[in-house]
């Protein structure tokens, strides 16, 4: 399990490079690694091209159908609300988060939308693998990134 995190890390490491939030996410089953992505929302001009988007496009593509059942979602950062939504409704069965989102998170930070007994799947969760790593580049990014444009998330909404 540890090798799919450290994939989603990889994948989180290109997020970065490209000036990106580092989020990577990787879909396995079967022990195979079916799906993967990181964010691209700045690079597309994208509010929905988050890593675990991309990576669940992909299972699903590789699959050649939505429902992404016996599968596996590893992503480095806890996913947000829209995210979440797309989890439970392709059907993901366990996901494994290296670290929490206090402000975003939608799957047991802010809310816990994957494990909502309402909505017609229940998503397994495991949390804190690479947690130390998933944090440090998400700190390194930020850190970066208040440095280059310190005004950049100032204003409310932008």
């Amino acid at each position: 399990m540890r090798n799919y995190m450290m994939e989603a890390l990889a994948e989180a490491e290109k997020a970065y490079a490209n000036g990106e939030v580092p989020i990577g996410a990787v879909v396995e089953k079967d022990g195979v690694i079916i799906g993967k992505g990181y964010n691209l929302t700045e690079t597309l001009k994208d509010p929905t091209a988050h890593a675990e988007m991309i990576a669940i496009r992909q299972a699903a593509e590789t699959l050649g159908g939505w429902r992404l059942l016996n599968c596996n979602l590893y992503v480095t950062c806890e996913p947000c609300a829209m995210c979440a939504g797309a989890i439970v409704w392709s059907r993901i069965s366990k996901l494994y988060i290296g670290t929490m989102d206090p402000k975003a998170g939608a799957c047991g930070s802010v809310f816990n939308i994957v494990q909502e007994q309402k909505l017609n799947h229940f998503v397994e969760i495991e949390t804190g693998m690479m947690e130390k790593e998933c944090s440090e580049i998400m700190k390194a990014f930020f850190k970066e990134l208040r440095i280059k444009e310190p005004k950049r998330h100032d204003v409310k909404g932008v």
